[in-house]
């Protein structure tokens, strides 16, 4: 009668270790997924967004040797979504200028105020880029935390030899922990279970770097952008975002 005590007793209490660890693990997994959700969801804003703006860029400038002046004079990755097939392509061109805001008197103050006007978009997406990735940084370091504290309050190999040792070799069987634990296995499944942090964000998206504002830059792309102009042979904005 006692030892069925005894045992009663000691699933009890390996169950409520067992639940205590699990929640608290579970909590943090729970942290990881919505930082991986925030990287996918920063990812896709970053081509949707800032690839769209680039590409833009590049096909209304054009010509290879105008796009590596760009680069050059925004500090930009020269690599960042280029292809020297979107400057040839007629479906991108359509896909990515069909629609937009065309304003200004003459044919190349036109084609001046569509760079310019993407260019701007171009700043304000790559610094709330940046601010997106300022905040993934602290999250990760969060969840990086979180998981050191876990497990200085909760050191698995000491629980599984607690656990081990608490009644004997019987095994465990109820709870998340069911099934029993050998002396032999606890080392390697202490290592299967075990959280890791998520990695970096530095490690997963690119850094772009912030580009000059429209006024600093402007006295030095205004000559780009009248270069691309006469080399497309003077092209009306207006027939290309209303085709």
């Amino acid at each position: 009668m006692m030892q069925d005590i005894d045992q009663m007793l000691s699933i009890e209490v390996k169950k409520e270790i067992a639940d205590r660890y699990f929640g608290f693990r579970k909590l943090i997994e729970d942290d990881i997924q919505a930082y991986d959700d925030m990287v996918l969801a920063s990812f896709r804003r970053l081509e949707q967004k800032i690839g769209f703006d680039l590409v833009r860029l590049y096909i209304l400038l054009k010509d290879s040797q105008l796009i590596h002046d760009f680069f050059k004079l925004t500090g930009l990755d020269e690599r960042l979504f280029f292809d020297p097939y979107i400057t040839e392509s007629p479906t991108i061109r359509k896909r990515v200028l069909t629609g937009r805001t065309v304003h200004g008197l003459t044919r190349i103050s036109r084609f001046r105020n569509m760079i310019f006007d993407t260019y701007e978009e171009l700043e304000q997406n790559i610094a709330e880029y940046q601010l997106n990735l300022e905040e993934l940084q602290e999250e990760q370091e969060t969840i990086s935390e979180e998981i050191k504290l876990f497990y200085k309050k909760n050191d698995l190999g000491i629980i599984m030899g607690f656990l081990r040792g608490l009644g004997g070799a019987g095994n465990i069987k109820s709870g998340p922990m069911e099934g029993g634990l050998q002396p032999k296995t606890g080392e390697s499944l202490e290592q299967k279970m075990r959280v890791h942090p998520p990695p970096p964000v530095e490690k997963i998206l690119p850094q772009i770097p912030n580009i000059p504002p429209l006024k600093n830059i402007k006295p030095a792309l205004k000559p780009l952008v009248d270069k691309a102009f006469e080399r497309q042979g003077e092209p009306e904005m207006r027939s290309i975002v209303h085709p």
